[in-house]
């Protein structure tokens, strides 16, 4: 409407211009002519009002094609005012359609599909993919910043992540530890040996904060938190598990070296089973899993020889822990390894192969650690190990642990058993003796789909008993000493989406004590989680 309304403005100004124009002329011409024949007048009349005819008729001519090119300009503009409106309607009803499936992933397949209407309009169905296409690349980067804005006192950025992980478990047995057992022992209730019970005690926190590179190499922390500390004395204290440090780690990484110094876990025993039905200590820890999360140091080094396989050697000292419990809950005063004055040492050196896409490991480590026991007495720890991780085709693996050693309760071997004695600790003359044992662990995994998982393992640990039979003749000092422990377990892990986890395991606990009974256990879990 402004396009007309502007154009008839100026074809006006250009009819008044020339007929302005084209006045004095004829007024002039009648003045000089005057004494001339009246014929003459006539005929200069005659011809000016021709002129100006025919410039009229021009200007017309040009206003009609003015007219018609506004008025075409005008449908077109109508036109798209049309198509846009109808972009807009199609693009608010694909948001919401998003929208819908955003929130309800699972019915994203009875979705209607917009693309037999978009066919009847080829233009409209380019335009819409690429709105699409531009709300998708939105989305993921706004998806992006919600996950790794956390805010943080320094400029480096820091990242939130953790585990909710539910267990519901059934326990036909008596074990040591309700919702994550490790051993069965003799019935407290003679009139049952079953219960049932659900905790959330192993849910994990972790926060990840990202560093500035020095002398080349980038810089990390971490630190790793769950709530199996223990329980309140209060009543139905059993739900409010109290919060407990797992891992805390600062790492200096170069392109084939890495320093790392915290508490972390073991690293020259690196391997661990699947299972969620126990993350608050590994599976199979007192049934030949060798585990800890100790303070240490510890450097690493990777020397590639081809394209696909390559050396890693790892060296580091540790703190001297010799499994004994604090004698005060609040006041820190030295273990047993401590005492030595000197730290445990560990190496380990593996050979890693890749083989399309799937990593073949086989490492030897060892460990020694000193041990004074008062008045002089020291003990000598060692370990020797070995791991191996073997792929057996696109879907199956092989993954197993083995360790001999003596005075290895600190690290959960001896089925926690570090020491004998034959006296009290406090006589001087009492002698100590590190007890002897091996163990080890095998699983074999199944990955039927990548969302679908099947796992095996068995695991033992085996204290000498020729050993603890020498010492069982005190029971004052030594009770009950466990000669065995086995457990074994199969379950299924499914995971529907990226952050959900379900799974469903079966355990069976079988626990030899020293000339005596065998107590078993049988352990049902299920297992939901979401990985944040």
């Amino acid at each position: 409407m402004q396009v007309t309304a502007g154009a008839k403005c100026i074809l006006g100004a250009c009819v008044v211009a020339c007929a302005i124009s084209a006045r004095p002329p004829i007024v002039h011409g009648q003045n000089i002519e005057k004494s001339e024949p009246e014929n003459g007048q006539e005929s200069t009349q005659k011809l000016d009002l021709a002129s100006v005819k025919t410039l009229v008729q021009d200007l017309q001519s040009q206003v009609r094609e003015l007219s018609a090119q506004v008025s075409v300009l005008k449908a077109h503009q109508q036109s798209t005012e049309s198509q846009s409106e109808q972009l807009r309607h199609e693009l608010d009803l694909t948001k919401s359609q998003l929208a819908a499936m955003t929130r309800n992933p699972s019915r994203v397949e009875s979705t209607p599909d917009l693309s037999t209407e978009s066919k009847q309009q080829a233009g409209t169905e380019e335009r819409i993919a690429a709105l699409e296409e531009n709300q998708q690349l939105a989305d993921a980067k706004i998806a992006e910043q919600n996950q790794t804005k956390v805010e943080s006192g320094s400029k480096y950025r820091v990242r939130l992540s953790g585990i909710v992980l539910f267990n519901l478990f059934g326990n036909a047995g008596q074990v040591d530890n309700l919702d994550y057992p490790q051993l069965a022992i003799a019935p407290r209730i003679v009139s049952t040996d079953r219960s049932l019970g659900a905790s959330l005690r192993q849910s994990q926190i972790g926060i990840q904060a990202f560093g500035p590179t020095i002398a080349g190499a980038h810089t990390s922390a971490d630190v790793q938190f769950d709530f199996a500390g223990g329980f309140p004395e209060v009543s139905n204290g059993v739900s409010f598990g109290i919060m407990r440090l797992r891992t805390a780690t600062i790492r200096f990484d170069w392109a084939q070296t890495s320093v790392v110094a915290g508490q972390d876990s073991l690293f020259f025993v690196p391997l661990s089973p699947t299972s969620l039905a126990t993350l608050a200590v590994p599976a199979l820890a007192y049934s030949g899993n060798l585990w800890s999360w100790t303070p240490q140091v510890r450097a690493e080094h990777r020397f590639k020889l081809t394209d696909s396989t390559n050396f890693q050697l790892q060296g580091g000292i540790l703190d001297s822990l010799s499994g004994d419990v604090p004698p005060s809950g609040y006041y820190r005063y030295p273990s047993f390894g401590e005492y030595s004055g000197q730290p445990a040492y560990a190496a380990r050196i593996a050979w890693n192969r890749d083989r399309s896409g799937q990593q073949m490991t086989v490492g030897i480590g060892g460990y020694y650690a000193r041990q004074i026991w008062g008045y002089g007495r020291a003990i000598d720890a060692w370990a020797s190990t070995i791991d191996v991780t073997v792929p057996l085709g696109k879907m199956v693996a092989f993954t197993g642990e083995f360790y001999r050693g003596r005075a290895l309760g600190g690290l959960g071997g001896g089925i926690r058993q570090s020491v004998l004695w034959n006296g009290s600790l406090s006589d001087p003359t009492t002698g100590i003796y590190g007890l002897n044992s091996i163990g080890g662990w095998a699983q074999l995994k199944l990955k039927a789909t990548p969302k679908l998982q099947f796992n095996g393992a068995f695991g033992q640990d085996n204290p000498f008993a020729a050993e603890l039979r020498e010492f069982a003749s005190n029971p004052i000092y030594y009770r009950n000493p466990i000669a065995k422990n086995q457990s074994a377990f199969v379950n299924f892990i499914y995971q529907p989406r990226s952050p959900v986890v379900l799974s469903f395991e079966y355990r069976r606990l079988k626990t030899y004590t020293l000339d005596s009974s065998v107590n078993t256990a049988n352990l049902l879990s299920v297992s939901m989680a979401f990985i944040f």
